[in-house]
């Protein structure tokens, strides 16, 4: 290797080594920064510059990550029916997560066998009930002073019809959203299987000090979401059933579709029960006020039981959520993400306050320190 050029000082004669040419890929770039300081802050920008990157790409993704938590939600389901069925039947885990994934379609594959044709029916005669009960009641209030547009109120309950002949038409059998669904299925059924495999993948990408922290924390939101789950198809169970069962004896027309639509809305803590009461209610009255007067006893007596037996039952066991932050959080999800954002809300908010909680208590000053 040739060596650089060497002159003697004109004072000393020691010989001076002159510097080589510097290469072009040794020179400074536009993105090199001497200065220490700068570069440190830079090095600040660029992480927040990332944070925020990633905030955007949560937004754009926001359905699609959605969809991922709906299919641990309904992992979560299966799960708690296999552990519940495990404490029945001394059986492998895998042969426990079959046998409630083969009831679940048996019940489905039964609903749209046995009782699909008749929902359907019903379903198609819901909205021009509802009308002419909301037509009904204008024109009371107009017999008592109450002035209001025709036209206005006509517009309002045609569009709070066209949402209710959605829903009515996905009950009796016109599925909408079937990508979702299935999407949500089968993820669903991946991460029920194998459980331990995601977990441990999710574990290995964070530091090794956190991981004893994070094993910790899924544990508690899995143990609360299955409690959870399983109080929600409690209330749903048994409000579907009785409300079903008592509209049948009193003979109120649509009684099938009402109690499967009670059952289904007791799912959306706060907001499903006024809706599934509104509409028992003016279908009774369809039938005369007799009728309606039962239908509403009907509704206090079953919400009732819901409100002072099964919600502290599952309260005890479960994450307190207060009800204005669910109504809220419902609110958010529903204007953004509509019904699928509606019904997850609720899990979502109690995953958010068990890890709000681990975060608090892992940052208080231990006794003593």
């Amino acid at each position: 290797m040739a060596k650089a050029p060497t002159t003697q000082t004109p004072a000393t004669g020691e010989p001076v080594r002159k510097r080589a040419p510097r290469k072009p890929q040794d020179k400074a770039g536009p993105t090199d920064i001497a200065d220490p300081v700068m570069r440190s802050e830079a090095k600040r920008a660029f992480v927040w510059l990332g944070m925020a990157s990633l905030l955007a790409l949560a937004v754009l993704l926001s359905e699609s990550l959605l969809i991922i938590f709906g299919g641990m939600v309904f992992a979560a389901l299966v799960d708690g029916g296999a552990r519940l069925l495990g404490r029945v039947v001394k059986i492998g885990r895998g042969w426990r997560v079959a046998i409630v994934l083969l009831l679940t379609v048996a019940f489905l594959v039964w609903v749209v066998l046995f009782a699909g044709s008749q929902i359907a029916d019903q379903a198609a005669q819901l909205p021009a009930t509802i009308e002419a009960q909301a037509l009904r009641l204008f024109a009371w209030l107009q017999e008592h002073g109450f002035a209001a547009d025709t036209a206005s109120l006509q517009g309002l309950i045609e569009r709070a019809l066209g949402g209710l002949s959605e829903v009515t038409q996905a009950v009796g059998g016109v599925i909408g959203a079937f990508t979702t669904v299935f999407l949500i299925v089968v993820l669903g059924i991946y991460l029920v299987v194998e459980p331990r495999l995601y977990q441990r993948g999710f574990a290995w990408m964070l530091p090794t000090d956190q991981r004893d922290y994070f094993e910790g924390t899924a544990q508690l939101m899995g143990r609360a979401l299955r409690r959870l789950l399983a109080g929600r198809l409690l209330g749903m169970t048994i409000e579907g059933l009785a409300t079903w069962l008592m509209l049948q004896l009193y003979g109120v027309p649509m009684a099938a579709l009402l109690g499967l639509l009670t059952g289904l809305l007791a799912f959306l803590p706060n907001i499903g029960a006024p809706v599934s009461g509104a509409l028992m209610i003016m279908v009774g009255f369809s039938g005369g006020s007799d009728m309606g007067i039962y239908c509403i006893l009907v509704y206090v007596i079953i919400h009732l039981i819901d409100g002072n037996v099964i919600v502290p039952l599952v309260a005890k066991k479960t994450v307190d959520l207060a009800p204005a932050l669910v109504l809220g959080a419902q609110l958010i999800m529903g204007v953004l993400f509509g019904v699928l954002g509606l019904t997850l809300a609720d899990p979502m908010v109690a995953m958010i306050k068990i890890w709000l909680e681990r975060e608090a208590a892992r940052h208080e000053p231990q006794p003593g320190s």
